[in-house]
């Protein structure tokens, strides 16, 4: 697809729609094009964008054993998003509604990180790069922990 890099996630969510709307308000991601199933309004394939990254959803069709998380137990998948501004973007997840599993902090690899829950169960990431520590320095810094 033109403007897709050669990995991009796919996301199964309850609630195609609402998922649009909740990842451009919490993400910034820019809805670029959503099919439907004819005759309805479940969404087939929504494609969306994020920086320079895309990625796509769709709404669940259980008679095809496609599920979200919250249907299927959770995920063991995370998607990673990488920040050039990580407390703005950050505060804007949070407000939006999302779930923190892990506070927003300064990380021993030299990345201010954090981690959280979309409403609709896929566990995401954000980071940015703060500092380049050696090798030597983050063994030390994990030995500290």
């Amino acid at each position: 697809m033109a403007g897709f890099s050669r990995l991009a996630p796919y996301l199964v969510v309850d609630d195609a729609k609402a998922a649009i709307d909740w990842y451009g308000k919490a993400l910034g991601a820019e809805k670029i094009d959503v099919s439907f199933v004819p005759g309805t309004e479940t969404v087939m394939n929504a494609q969306l964008r994020l920086g320079d990254s895309y990625f796509m959803l769709n709404d669940e069709f259980p008679e095809h054993g496609v599920l979200g998380p919250k249907k299927v137990g959770g995920t063991s998948v995370t998607v990673h998003i990488t920040s050039s501004d990580i407390d703005a973007e950050w505060d804007r997840i949070v407000a939006a509604g999302a779930e923190v599993t892990m506070p927003l902090d300064n990380m021993f690899w030299g990345m201010r990180y954090g981690q959280f829950k979309d409403p609709y169960g896929h566990s995401w990431s954000i980071g940015q790069q703060i500092s380049n520590p050696t090798k030597e320095e983050m063994e030390a810094a994990m030995k500290n922990m």
